[in-house]
């Protein structure tokens, strides 16, 4: 999985399809998951209609699901 990363910071940022192939949806649930408020998933920076997830994000909503599940 290739990621992106910017220069001068440590975040890296994962595509719309590489977050769908992270867990495995497909780019419809991935759709639903953004406009779903309860769910609160991470909003995506959008660059020429392209969206980037920062994955320091993902990771801290993974961790409230955890949370949340437990």
């Amino acid at each position: 999985m290739k990621r992106e990363h910017i220069e001068g910071g440590k975040t890296e940022f994962l595509t719309g399809p590489q977050v769908a192939e992270r867990y495995k949806i497909s780019g419809m649930t991935l759709y639903r998951w953004l406009r779903d408020p309860k769910l609160a998933f991470p909003q995506p920076m959008v660059v020429n209609r392209r969206k980037f997830f920062k994955e320091n994000e993902l990771a801290a909503w993974e961790r409230d699901r955890a949370k949340g599940a437990a």
